[in-house]
C-alpha cells in the first residue's frame, strides 16, 4: 500500500532509477514494517533547468519524495526514521553522499483507505475492512 513519489533533477539514467526503486521499497520494508511487494514507486525526472529554488536554478542534484500512506499503518518514530533513512539513500544516490539542493524533501502524507483504489484490493472489499476496523 505505501506509494512513493519521487521526483529528481537532473535527469538520470535507467539504472540509477532502478537501484533508486529497489533501496526505497527495502527502505519501507524494513523501517515501516510493509510487504515490499506491496510498494509502489513512481519516479519523475526533470532537466535541472526546469526546478527552481527561491527563483534560482538548482546547481546540486535535487530530490522530493512524497510517501503515501494509510492512517495508523505506521507510528510516529517509523515515519521520522524512515524520513532520515530516505534523504540519506537520495543523497547516496543522487548526490554521491554530498549533498543535495536545499529544499530538497521527504514528506509523509496520510491518506484514509476509503480514498485508495487498487486492482487487486476493491473499493467494497477496502470498505468492509475498515468498518471492521472501527469495530475494534
Amino acid at each position: 500500500m505505501p506509494n512513493l513519489h519521487l521526483k529528481v533533477a537532473p535527469l538520470q539514467n535507467p539504472e540509477r532509477y532502478r537501484s533508486l526503486a529497489r533501496a526505497l521499497t527495502e527502505l519501507c520494508a524494513r523501517v515501516l514494517l510493509q510487504p515490499a511487494e506491496r510498494v509502489v514507486v513512481l519516479i519523475d525526472d526533470l532537466p535541472a533547468a526546469r526546478w527552481y529554488v527561491g527563483g534560482e536554478a538548482t546547481e546540486r542534484p535535487t530530490a522530493q519524495l512524497d510517501l503515501l500512506l494509510a492512517p495508523g499503518v505506521t507510528t510516529p518514530a517509523q515515519r521520522a526514521d524512515f524520513i532520515e533513512q530516505a534523504f540519506q539513500v537520495l543523497q547516496r544516490q543522487l548526490a554521491q553522499g554530498g549533498p543535495l539542493e536545499r529544499m530538497s524533501h521527504v514528506l509523509v502524507h496520510e491518506q484514509p483507505v476509503a480514498h485508495w483504489e487498487a486492482a487487486d484490493a476493491p473499493r467494497a472489499e477496502r470498505s468492509r475492512a475498515t468498518a471492521a476496523s472501527a469495530l475494534t
